[in-house]
């Protein structure tokens, strides 16, 4: 996640990234080479960045923000890209902090990404204001409370891999019926793509849009059957709520 959002970044604004890694020094090479970014100590990142992206792995929050809590200012803005760590284990750890948790995805990389936002107590309008110019140069964003966090996790958080699944499993099709996996791959993806910027142009609904494409007893008509024969629906619903309960229990894991 934090590479997509550095790649997004790097491509749609001025912005002087610090980052540190300190398990891939390799990857904090490339990354250099890639982007531009300054590669850092995790002190000189913490002490010399108005505001700091925390993307690391849920269980390493505390660690880390254990040690940053040394160098971090009152007024420097922290935005948490954890999954899971609730704004109150945030806050405990920085209580004087303005603290903004934040659920872009992996399309941050080529600034299409939807990200939730949800602010802390110490957040001010000026910070509001430095986190949308953020991610807004990656794609869109949406305040919301913390209880809509895990919902939206479910809906744009993992939904790209709901669509590379779709994808994979059209390609699969096309090549069971006859053309080569190259030929079915461009096929699967420039439709989707197609359909992705009609849903983002049109301004219709994805029901008027499916409409307008399928003719009764015709072929479109038949294959959409089969997806609700077999209830498509459902079993979307069925995977959303199972990627929340599971945000939710690493909630609760986290929380002790």
């Amino acid at each position: 996640m934090a590479e997509a959002i550095i790649k997004g970044l790097t491509g749609a604004g001025s912005y002087e990234i610090r980052v540190t890694n300190r398990s891939n020094q390799a990857k904090l090479a490339q990354m250099k080479e890639d982007y531009g970014i300054i590669p850092a100590s995790f002190m000189e990142a913490v002490k010399d960045s108005e505001i700091i992206l925390l993307a690391v792995k849920p269980k390493d929050v505390g660690e880390v923000l254990a040690q940053a809590r040394e160098g971090m200012k009152s007024n420097q803005l922290l935005i948490s890209v954890a999954a899971g760590i609730p704004l109150v284990l945030l806050e405990k750890h920085l209580p004087h902090c303005p603290i903004i948790r934040a659920m872009p995805n992996t399309s941050s990389a080529v600034l299409h990404s939807m990200t939730g936002l949800v602010k802390g107590q110490s957040v001010t309008e000026e910070n509001q204001r430095d986190v949308e110019a953020i991610f807004g140069a990656v794609g869109k964003y949406i305040w919301i409370t913390e209880e809509q966090m895990n919902p939206l996790i479910a809906m744009s958080g993992s939904g790209p891999a709901y669509f590379y699944l779709f994808t994979e499993a059209l390609v699969k099709a096309g090549v069971d019926m006859g053309f080569s996996q190259e030929a079915a791959e461009n096929l699967a993806k420039e439709t989707l793509m197609g359909a992705a910027k009609m849903l983002a142009q049109s301004g219709k609904s994805p029901g008027e849009l499916r409409v307008a494409v399928t003719s009764p007893k015709g072929t479109t008509q038949e294959a959409l059957n089969v997806f609700l024969e077999k209830g498509l629906e459902e079993l979307v619903a069925q995977a959303a709520k199972a990627c929340k309960h599971r945000a939710q229990a690493m909630e609760r894991e986290y929380l002790g």
